[in-house]
């Protein structure tokens, strides 16, 4: 498989989101708005891409016994880092996504890629599927964000863009039905594009 096959797999074909169906607590939890979708994707790429690239590193010298520890313990320490920047530099958005950073550790997209593919390829390869896989993430946060964001309060990454066309709110799609509903409609829509184009 080339590198671009690679990378864009994470983003269509193998999107954690819409196709594998991974990482859905955040996904539902966080997107009220497009930029808590860029905060949430940015955390994950770092420790994806982080995480990757050590478990790549270490991949032989890890005995097979202990080798979900040993990825946990890896996830943990980029995990930690992230989760420290931002309430550094970041507060106000670290306050927002709350307890969904630190359970960065636990997402089932950072394991499974460790497990599934850093642990078995090089660092290259291990590189860019983190970047596919976070890049798709991201995308779909955004996505996801910016729809809740607009139907919800009429606005786009914090800025009015239909409050002064007297526009009535869907406060659902600020709750979590509301983030249920358009998931699925995102999922649909994947499922039937990837299905034309197969």
């Amino acid at each position: 498989m080339s590198l671009w096959q690679e990378f864009n797999k994470g983003i269509i074909k193998q999107n954690p989101v819409l196709r594998l169906v991974l990482g859905m607590c955040p996904t539902l939890a966080v997107t009220t708005t497009a930029i808590n979708g860029v905060a949430m994707g940015c955390a994950v790429i770092f420790v994806l891409l982080g995480s990757n690239i050590v478990i790549s590193l270490i991949r032989r010298v890890i005995p097979a016994k202990v080798r979900i520890p040993v990825f946990i313990v890896v996830i943990a320490s980029f995990v930690t880092m992230v989760d420290l920047l931002m309430a550094g530099f970041f507060f106000e958005l670290h306050k927002v996504l709350g307890i969904f950073v630190p359970l960065i550790v636990v997402n089932c997209i950072i394991l499974g890629r460790a497990e599934a593919f850093a642990s078995k390829n090089s660092v290259l390869s291990s590189i860019i599927d983190a970047i596919g896989m976070g890049v798709g993430f991201t995308l779909t946060l955004i996505v996801l964000g910016s729809i809740r964001e607009i139907l919800g309060n009429g606005t786009i990454f914090g800025f009015d863009l239909l409050g002064g066309l007297g526009y009535q709110k869907f406060i659902i799609m600020l709750l979590p039905p509301g983030a249920f509903i358009a998931l699925g409609l995102m999922m649909g829509l994947m499922n039937k594009l990837t299905r034309e184009t197969s």
